[in-house]
């Protein structure tokens, strides 16, 4: 990985290749220097070794939970990095979930939960005002 000082570095977390693909190249056109791994634990492992400035993760890999017991594990390691959940939840199981109850922000850790597909631009408003705060 080519790691440029001056760009902000951003975790991609998802199972499916071909969205890994397209986020990755969405976001080094943005300016970003880009990490991407397809499952909780390489993440794991990857977090071991660097301080990303926010991650991606995608909600339902190996396990439908995997999520957010990755979010949990960032914010183990460095709460101050966001995390944004993006899922397929709601259209794969008609199950509506967003983290907009206090109760439900008290065990999700994640800043953002945004639904697939999510548009790129969206996304990039959010994760520019969460780098930002």
């Amino acid at each position: 990985m080519d790691k440029d000082k001056n760009k902000k570095t951003i975790l991609v977390v998802d199972d499916d290749p071909d969205y890994l693909t397209r986020m990755e190249v969405n976001l080094k056109k943005a300016g970003f220097n880009v990490i991407t791994t397809d499952s909780q634990l390489k993440a794991e492992e990857i977090l071991d070794e660097t301080r990303p400035d926010l991650s991606i993760v995608d909600l339902m890999m190996e396990h439908p939970d995997d999520g957010f017991a990755l979010s949990y594990h960032i914010k183990k390691k460095d709460e101050k990095i966001p995390v944004i959940i993006i899922s397929a939840v709601t259209s794969e199981t008609g199950i509506e979930f967003d983290a907009t109850t206090n109760e439900e922000r008290s065990w999700v850790k994640a800043e953002a939960f945004l639904a697939k597909p999510v548009r790129f631009e969206q996304l990039l408003r959010q994760m520019n005002k969460l780098m930002k705060e």
